[in-house]
């Protein structure tokens, strides 16, 4: 059984949530069930959706990068004298929530805290996967009592790598260059739905959009004036989604004449698909074709600042199981966000299922 620490009780482990993604070829359309479960898409519609993975070797960089963030933790866990195990757990791939669930059982883990690689609110980026934690403990008889660490869209460990990796970009281009922020689009239903009072998922976004800017005036002297597109969309035409898309902001800003474009993909903790494919590959083809300067800026990785981040809201959070009432970091003085998901909290779109976490009766 995990030693406790004053610092870190009551809590024996630290639990990395993730999407997950596939490691091999063969593994591409297997994964793509998972992701679109209950919704009865052929094989060979995924085999297509699948087409950018294939083009990478049907390898998602995401697992690599979790096994990169998950060693950093530990590091910093272990250099600030905390000693508490980190395990990774997947929604959709292995290695899988249940089986990491199960293995903190076996190691007696009573109780962990869940770090979820997803910064802001919406269905897709929480309550989903509150829904997975639900189902993983069902399945492990004597499964540990799981906590989620708050989202930190708003924290400076999130924020500031994305400041001076903006910097890093903008170094790279004519003067003028127009500022970028990128996030995946969701259908504006569930934005609508996002939160304890809806919107939260376009609000979260343009607070992170609105604090890096600020911070480069500070730094700079001068705000930038920016824009907050989409990329990733998917689903039925008719079925309305957050936009713009990035590639079609692209080209109204090559119509408008501008030097160059920074794009900064806030809605990623590190280089997913979506910023690999989206970005890397899909808005630079649409950029060169236009004859359009573009540097995408780096995502937090393993910085250092967003690695010690999770530390700080491990101990937050555990502080406050204790009773107590720790300061909690947000840039400019913005509120933090909840612990427990509010009733009603991003809500399922298809129906109501239990999850983990929540006031609504499901925790």
């Amino acid at each position: 059984m995990p030693k406790l620490t004053a610092e870190i009780s009551p809590y024996e482990a630290l639990l990395l949530v993730s999407f997950g993604g596939p490691e091999r070829p063969e593994d591409v359309v297997p994964f793509l069930q998972n992701v679109t479960r209950g919704k009865q898409i052929p094989p060979e519609r995924l085999r297509q959706v699948g087409e950018h993975y294939f083009r990478f070797g049907g390898r998602s960089p995401i697992n690599d990068q979790n096994r990169e963030l998950k060693a950093a933790i530990e590091k910093d866990l272990a250099d600030a004298g905390l000693a508490i195990p980190v395990y990774w757990g997947n929604r959709n791939w292995d290695p899988y929530l249940t089986d990491a669930i199960a293995a903190m059982r076996d190691d007696g883990v009573r109780r962990a805290a869940c770090f979820v690689t997803s910064a802001c609110a919406s269905y897709s980026g929480c309550r989903q996967y509150r829904e997975n934690l639900f189902e993983a403990s069902a399945a492990v008889e004597g499964a540990p009592r799981l906590d989620r660490l708050r989202h930190y869209y708003n924290h400076p460990g999130f924020v500031t790598p994305f400041v001076e990796a903006t910097l890093t970009a903008l170094e790279g281009l004519p003067p003028g260059a127009a500022l970028v922020f990128v996030t995946h689009s969701i259908p504006t239903a569930m934005n609508d739905g996002s939160g304890p009072d809806g919107g939260a998922y376009l609000a979260q976004h343009q607070t992170v959009a609105r604090s890096i800017a600020q911070d480069l005036a500070r730094r700079t002297g001068t705000e930038p004036a920016w824009d907050l597109v989409f990329c990733s969309r998917s689903g039925s035409p008719h079925v309305p989604w957050l936009g713009p898309d990035v590639d079609d902001h692209l080209e109204v800003l090559a119509d408008r004449g501008v030097p160059g474009v920074a794009l900064v993909p806030i809605g990623f903790v590190s280089d997913h698909m979506e910023v690999v494919y989206d970005l890397d590959t899909q808005a630079r083809e649409t950029a060169g074709r236009l004859g359009l300067p573009i540097v995408r800026a780096a995502t937090p990785g393993t910085d250092r600042r967003f690695v010690s981040m999770v530390r700080e809201l491990l101990l937050e959070r555990a502080a406050v199981e204790r009773g107590a009432t720790p300061a909690r970091t947000t840039v400019a003085g913005d509120t933090p966000a909840w612990d427990v998901c509010p009733a009603g909290c991003c809500p399922n779109p298809r129906s109501p299922r239990p999850a983990l976490c929540g006031m609504d009766g499901d925790a």
